[in-house]
């Protein structure tokens, strides 16, 4: 394209752009047409010097002199300027995709940049986002799957459908043993059958790839994983699984708190006092900390009960800080053994739970440590867009977008 224009006015900048002289085949038969004179039309291309930018396109039209072609008139198209009937150009497309997914960008916000509508952004890049969410080749390779839950939206049901979506993330590792998670999907629903479904229609090839799939305590995806990817191991998500176990020290306190004061703790109960001190772990606490802890227990025979809980809870953590596997395996199996029978019931009823959970909760030390947590990072993602955008009412805007942010689209596929 030869740029013949440059006009700036108030508005922003227009670039008047045309096509060299060629000669021009008729797309159907072939004979050589005959010039019909030009076309204009105008595009909103990417800002320019701090201003919108319109690209007027100065299009030239041919006729077919023969007179049994069915083609009349016809115009000339270039898909690296912009696709036929687009209202912005190729590069505004590419340029508003990065800047959703690399800088945080709201679709409102490319729009008063560009100075257009939200809906001439939205119908442009959507087209591109659908094509790459249809291909079916970013599914290749997966070997960890992390699946994890959240809202999408917080009204009624009845207007935007179930609140909770079913998130598929691939954890894979590369070559140097590092993760980038990538977000594969997003299905209506929390269920494990719904998981079940997702596995189905990814083909018997996606299954059997799976080698690891990490999952927080909820049966239904332990179920699906069991059913479906038959040689997958599943892993209980580290994070939950502390998660538990400061929740039932957090319980235990809380218990003895009311069985000794009749009350909920209040500034000055020596157990209220060191409330967040019980979530800490014991290595990272000061000689402070320690001591107000020791002076927390010692003020009252009742305080063993919290203090022992505590030391529960810090033996879950110790299994998986250990640097060698095979010793947080050993530390992990006695958890199992002894904590169903701990006199203190919060204790007994977390150590039912991961005896249940046995073969998934020990499975952590011999995957390489296998976690959940890239699938968390993309749940942040997640509501740090569903923020920016001030919230959704389309679930299908919804998934689209989550995919570009979420690294599930090759908007740039190999040509073959």
């Amino acid at each position: 394209m030869h740029v013949i224009g440059v006009d700036r006015r108030p508005a922003g900048l227009v670039v008047e752009v045309e096509s060299p002289p060629a000669m021009m085949g008729c797309p159907t038969c072939g004979v050589v047409a005959r010039s019909h004179g030009r076309r204009t039309l105008t595009l909103v291309d990417i800002p320019c010097f701090g201003a919108p930018t319109r690209v007027r396109w100065r299009k030239r039209t041919w006729t077919c002199p023969e007179p049994s072609c069915p083609v009349g008139v016809f115009t000339e198209q270039d898909e690296q300027i912009a696709k036929p009937r687009a209202m912005l150009t190729t590069r505004a497309c590419r340029w508003a995709t990065e800047q959703v997914r690399r800088e945080h960008a709201s679709i409102a916000g490319l729009a008063r940049q560009l100075a257009t509508t939200w809906r001439t952004v939205w119908t442009s890049i959507e087209p591109i986002l659908q094509r790459a969410a249809a291909d079916e080749s970013r599914f290749a390779g997966v070997t960890t799957l992390g699946v994890d839950e959240h809202l999408w939206h917080h009204v009624s049901p009845r207007k935007r459908g179930p609140k909770e979506l079913t998130g598929m993330v691939d954890l894979t590792r590369d070559k140097d043993g590092r993760v980038h998670a990538r977000l594969l999907d997003l299905v209506p629903g929390r269920s494990g059958t719904v998981y079940k479904t997702w596995l189905d229609q990814r083909g018997k090839g996606f299954k059997a790839g799976v080698e690891v799939a990490t999952l927080d305590p909820f049966r239904g995806y332990k179920n699906a994983i069991d059913d479906k990817p038959a040689d997958a191991t599943a892993v209980l998500d580290a994070f939950h699984v502390v998660a538990l176990a400061s929740r039932a020290v957090d319980e235990v306190r809380r218990r003895v708190q009311q069985e000794i004061h009749g009350h909920r703790g209040r500034s000055g109960d020596p157990l209220y006092g060191i409330r967040n001190i019980l979530r800490c772990a014991a290595e990272r606490l000061t000689d402070k900390q320690h001591a107000r802890l020791a002076a927390a227990i010692a003020a009252d025979d009742r305080h063993d009960a919290v203090h022992v809980a505590w030391q529960c809870a810090q033996k879950v953590r110790a299994a998986y800080a250990h640097p060698d596997p095979a010793k947080g395996r050993q530390i992990a199996e006695q958890v199992v053994d002894g904590f169903p029978s701990c006199p203190i019931p919060e204790i007994a009823r977390l150590g039912r739970t991961l005896r249940q959970w046995k073969d998934a909760f020990l499975a952590y030390f011999d995957t390489g440590r296998a976690s959940n947590g890239g699938t968390e990072s993309i749940n942040g993602l997640i509501e740090l867009h569903r923020r920016i955008a001030r919230g959704f009412r389309n679930r299908e805007n919804y998934r689209l977008r989550m995919l570009l942010i979420g690294g599930g689209l090759n908007l740039d596929p190999p040509q073959v």
